[in-house]
């Protein structure tokens, strides 16, 4: 597999933040999926760490063919932690250090944020997802608060929402039902593909084929005024209730995944 490894020019330098809603100047990226593309605006400012810890695995190339992993209604779409290499089974990530997790803005509707293991405040590595709902009851309290590091520009959330609106299948081992693929969307899969055990193939995966700094000027986006996260502050990081269960968009995962042909475990959980 060839990755493409993304040179980031430069990072943003200080900007002022004033009030609960200050605005936030940043990189931009573009997230390039088999569906579509979209564009993110990355809190550089407000998360500095989170963004930095972002843009490593960025310019790595560690999201070149990343597949979305995991996705709920009305909740998160998720990815960043299996590559597809040209065949089966998936590969984990390469990850580094857990970055300290900045729970400083809201998990609103087309926000991004870092999912990490549950009962470990500071675990976020490599896997994000979107926020497909208002999930600031929850996120912004559960495990500390669950850091939020960019926003979706634009339309881009109708990608998103293309995504979320595909049928989900659990591929997860027997021995493993809960296993972080319980939630997997596929494209041009159905109940019947699954009950007669179709082969997988690499078309039926939903892939972010790259993530690229597309502006990496200290003046992107100067409108924006990311929700700041004031929950976390007034729960003293106490953990919230709501749809995550024991995932929270990230939660308590088991990254030890077999995704082999004739090995999968099928339950269609929507569509």
């Amino acid at each position: 597999m060839n990755q493409a490894v993304k040179i980031i020019k430069g990072l943003c330098g200080a900007a002022l933040t004033i009030g609960l809603c200050a605005q936030v100047m940043a990189t931009v990226v573009e997230v390039r999926t088999t569906q579509g593309n979209f564009q993110v605006n990355l809190f550089d400012q407000k998360t500095p760490k989170t963004v930095e810890n972002f843009l490593a695995y960025v310019n790595s190339g560690a999201f070149f063919n990343t597949v979305v992993h995991r996705s709920v209604d009305d909740f998160v779409m998720q990815t960043g932690g299996f590559q597809f290499e040209d065949d089966f089974p998936l590969v984990e990530v390469t990850t580094a250090a857990a970055v300290q997790n900045e729970p400083e803005l809201s998990n609103v509707r087309g926000t991004l944020a870092m999912a990490k293991l549950g009962g470990d405040a500071n675990s976020a590595t490599s896997q994000w997802f979107v926020n497909l709902s208002d999930n600031s009851s929850n996120l912004d309290v559960q495990n500390g608060g669950f850091t939020v590091f960019g926003q979706v520009l634009g339309d881009g959330m109708d990608v998103v929402d293309a995504i979320a609106q595909l049928p989900v299948f659990n591929l997860c081992p027997a021995q493993n039902p809960q296993c972080a693929l319980a939630s997997m969307p596929l494209q041009d899969f159905t109940s019947e593909d699954a009950n007669n055990s179709v082969e997988i193939k690499d078309e039926n995966l939903v892939l972010i084929q790259d993530v690229v700094v597309i502006d990496a000027d200290t003046n992107t986006h100067p409108e924006l005024t990311p929700k700041a996260n004031t929950l976390i502050k007034n729960n003293n990081g106490s953990s919230g209730g709501g749809n995550s269960g024991s995932g929270s968009g990230g939660g308590s995962l088991s990254w030890l995944v077999v995704l082999a042909a004739g090995a999968l475990s099928f339950r269609r959980w929507r569509k």
